[in-house]
């Protein structure tokens, strides 16, 4: 009897593993990573295309002799000026920087995973609902409500990886993800002036939404994956005035908890920093370098410039940083350090007077800044315990910015109205690079705590499992 039992309980292990192999015979992190990193290029992919000339256009024009040219794309359609244009270019940033902690919140109490699935949900239907608008408001609102569906990815992505991430790779993949920012931007303008060019601008706006509804699916059918340290939602108990009464205090704890954080504060202000400097080279870059060089073709020169400094600075950053062992210090090492150089290298570039010199000095500049994008993310995430980082991701985008991209631009227009001179007006911008660099190597002297293992009432649980499974 013994042996027969022993043989069956042998036989039904066997059975378990089988049945456990079989499970992960599909799910596994290259694929989650894949995944995000599609659905992240085709967010980005939006933001090129509200800007690309196929489906922005050109406003009306008329001649002082009465004669009047139709304008192009919805710009032209709308008879919008360039003031309302401008609205459509940031209305997004409305939605995102208020669903946002929303969703980072409500992922105390949710499945992350899900909640993913339901912002690119609502990112589908705005995206159509911008395909179909009828007029300035309903696009408005429509850009709006892009914003809000992109919310929880961006809060809730970055972790996913982070934790499927090998221990070796975390900044190396998360580099990777952060790549697409610029990748997708470009393919954007491209994408953007074929498919407006030759359809129409309406169709760029609804075939980017068929190409998200593969990913809405896949959210909703897979099995939803959970972050450590976040609860199940399945293990939540009580009446909905308590859960409602409970995520409230909850959010205003965590709130209270994160702004408590040295390292999480200091890494978000140099971020911030940084940020500044770069909102305004994308606004004002080809501008200015159309005025100090005279370049023809100043879009494509600094795209160019952009999406290669982009993706070589951005992988090799993430690269560099596991290679130097991920820890917090020597992130903060790597951070201020190429930031540094990179200030170095910008400001030399503007000073030259050569169109060519300028080029190639501004991209290695280009490549050293872009370097900080998987190692600012590593810091927002392991500077903050497991289940505040979803909170810690949306409170980094809210910040950088409300207080960054967003105030830069309109800022160094208005030095520039005063000065009258872009070579000044861009050097002075630059040197807000070197502010972040300090800030950043103030990091490198804060005591740090791994706090990877703090939510121990919520421990890490594989993620290999089969995604269809309820």
């Amino acid at each position: 009897m013994g042996a027969v039992e022993k043989g069956s309980e042998k036989h039904s292990i066997d059975i378990e593993i089988d049945n456990d192999s079989a499970d992960t015979s599909w799910f596994t992190p290259w694929r989650l990573l894949g995944l995000f990193c599609v659905i992240n290029l085709i967010t980005y992919l939006d933001r090129g295309v509200i800007a690309s000339t196929g489906v922005n256009g050109v406003p009306e024009t008329c001649k002082p002799s009465g004669e009047c040219s139709s304008g192009t794309g919805l710009q032209g359609e709308f008879h919008l000026t360039n003031g309302e244009d401008g609205v459509l270019s940031s209305a997004f940033m409305v939605g995102l920087l208020i669903a946002s902690p929303i969703f980072a919140s409500m992922a105390k109490s949710m499945n992350p995973f899900r909640l993913v699935a339901v912002g690119l949900l609502i990112w589908t239907f705005a995206a159509i609902g911008c395909g179909i608008s009828v007029g300035f408001w309903s696009i408005t609102v429509c850009r709006m409500l892009v914003g809000v569906g992109e919310a929880s990815f961006i809060s809730l992505a970055a972790p996913f990886i982070d934790e499927n991430a090998p221990p070796k790779q975390r900044s190396a993949w998360l580099g990777i993800f952060y790549m697409c920012i610029p990748t997708g931007i470009a393919l954007g303008y491209v994408y953007g002036g074929l498919v407006g060019g030759s359809y129409g601008w309406r169709y760029a706006f609804l075939s980017e939404a068929v190409m998200m509804v593969p990913f809405v699916i896949l959210g909703f059918v897979m099995k939803p994956l959970h972050l450590k340290g976040i609860t199940n939602a399945k293990n939540a108990a009580g009446s909905s005035k308590d859960k409602a009464d409970a995520q409230t205090t909850s959010i205003v704890q965590d709130i209270k908890e994160l702004m408590n954080e040295k390292i999480y504060i200091v890494n978000v202000l140099g971020y911030i920093a940084y940020n500044f400097v770069i909102g305004a080279y994308s606004y004002w870059g080809p501008k200015a370098g159309y005025s100090i060089y005279h370049m023809s073709n100043a879009d494509m020169m600094f795209g160019g410039i952009t999406i290669v400094g982009g993706i070589v600075g951005t992988l090799t950053g993430g690269f560099v940083l596991d290679k130097l062992d991920s820890t917090i210090p020597n992130a903060f090492k790597l951070l201020s350090t190429v930031t540094f150089f990179g200030a170095i290298f910008c400001f030399s570039a503007f000073c030259f007077k050569n169109m060519y010199v300028f080029m190639v000095f501004f991209l290695i500049g280009e490549m050293l800044i872009f370097a900080t994008q998987g190692p600012v993310n590593f810091v927002s995430i392991h500077a903050v315990k497991p289940s505040l980082r979803p909170l810690a991701m949306a409170a980094s985008t809210v910040s950088i910015h409300i207080f960054g991209d967003v105030p830069s631009s309109p800022l160094v227009g208005v030095m520039q109205d005063h000065i009258g001179n872009w070579r000044t007006s861009t050097l002075i911008l630059t040197t807000v690079l070197f502010l972040a660099a300090g800030i950043w190597c103030i990091g490198i002297f804060i005591p740090f705590v791994d706090k990877d293992d703090e939510d121990i009432e919520n421990p890490k649980k594989s993620n290999k499992t089969n995604p269809f499974d309820d």
